[in-house]
Order: C-alpha cells, then sequence, then structure tokens
C-alpha cells in the first residue's frame, strides 16, 4: 500500500508542475461569471494553489479565490516558469471576503490550520520555493495580526517552529485561466484524488463551524 500511495503522490506533484491540461470554454467561464459580493481582499501562498483555492472557498463568508502568482520579481509570470524555479514567486491566492462575515483573523486561522507551515519550500509531495508559506500582509495591521498568531502558535507549542514569510504586499499576477477552479473542474485528475482532496477534507472534518 506504502508503494501504491508513493505513486500516487510522485505522479500528483508532477502533475501539479507539468500539467498542461485545458479546460472547455464554457467551464472556464464558470468561475468568473460567479458574482463577487465581498468588500475585502487577502493574500495566502501555502502549497500549490489548486488545493489553497478549494480550502478557501469553503469557508464562510468567503465570496470568490483567484489562483496566481506573488512573491517574485518577474513581471507577469507564467505557470512553466514558476515551476522551474527561476523566479521567486511562489503559487498563491487572492481571497475575496465579506468582512462582516469572516474577519482576517479568522482567515489566518484557515491558512494555518490547512497546511503544516514548518517544512521550508515544501508542502506534502510539492518541493520548491513556488511552494513556500507565505502571508502577503497589506498594512501594518494584518502584519500585527500575522506577528501575533505566529507568536501564540509557537508560545502554545502547536508548532515546534514556523518557517512562513510575512512580507508585505506588491503585485499579484492572475494564473492562467485553466488554473481557476481546478479542483472542481477536475474532481478525478491524480493529482486531485490523491493531494488536493484529502487535504480539503481534513480541513473540513477539522474545522466544520467555519464551512459554508
Amino acid at each position: 500500500m506504502k508503494s501504491i500511495l508513493l505513486s500516487l503522490l510522485v505522479f500528483g506533484a508532477m502533475a501539479c508542475q507539468n500539467t498542461s491540461a485545458t479546460v472547455s470554454s464554457e467551464k472556464s467561464k464558470e468561475k468568473s461569471a460567479k458574482p463577487i459580493n465581498t468588500n475585502a481582499v487577502a493574500y495566502f501562498a501555502s502549497g500549490c494553489f489548486w488545493c489553497v483555492e478549494a480550502i478557501f472557498e469553503s469557508v464562510q463568508g468567503v465570496g470568490e479565490v483567484e489562483s496566481g502568482y506573488a512573491g517574485g520579481t518577474e513581471k507577469n509570470p507564467t505557470y512553466e516558469l514558476v515551476s522551474s524555479g527561476q523566479t521567486r514567486h511562489a503559487e498563491a491566492v487572492k481571497v475575496y471576503y465579506d468582512s462582516t462575515l469572516v474577519s482576517y483573523s479568522t482567515l489566518l486561522k484557515v491558512f494555518f490550520g490547512s497546511h503544516d507551515p514548518t517544512t521550508l519550500n515544501q508542502q506534502g509531495p510539492d518541493r520548491g520555493q513556488q511552494y513556500r508559506s507565505v502571508i502577503f500582509y497589506q498594512n501594518d495591521k494584518e502584519k500585527q495580526q500575522a506577528d501575533a498568531y505566529i507568536s501564540t502558535l509557537l508560545n502554545e507549542k502547536i508548532f515546534g517552529r514556523i518557517t512562513t514569510e510575512v512580507v508585505p504586499f506588491e503585485k499579484f499576477y492572475v494564473a492562467e485561466e485553466y488554473h481557476q477552479n481546478y479542483e472542481h473542474l477536475n474532481p478525478n485528475q491524480g493529482y486531485i484524488r490523491a493531494v488536493s482532496v484529502p487535504r480539503l477534507n481534513a480541513f473540513k472534518a477539522k474545522y466544520p463551524e467555519l464551512l459554508k
């Protein structure tokens, strides 16, 4: 069983890094056609954005999530370039949310509760700086909340160490259309079945009170 699971995970990692999948024009429009009734945005990176997008979209008060790239210097990066490690960009998400329904501190709870912040440049089977853990703060209040949350996690020994970067937000580049809503549109894809769905289900089981 271990060898079978390992094969699935290795295949999944390769799929996430090298996929050339495309979606029909009808499906690709499904996400962009959804109304965004929100008043705030937040930016995070915590591994493959297919997984992270699906997790945040399951949270009450979150209206939409976009997959993209942030944290590097390359302008208009492509998936292939980011995956090659030639940029400092991380696979990231832009979370559109209603601050009257869900707070930024709750989004931090979702962030730290849905990935392993102790692994440097790695999340599950995915390795490389593009999979690092990052909070992109937009103002002093967000930075203070992020720093305080990390201090609490360390002081309460929830984690022995935290590698998450807390850096100022600069620019978010929306990823190619076929990456958007990927987990929802491709439930039978190998990586989705082996990695993304179990990660989403683990989050749902841990925080049922935060779900839509």
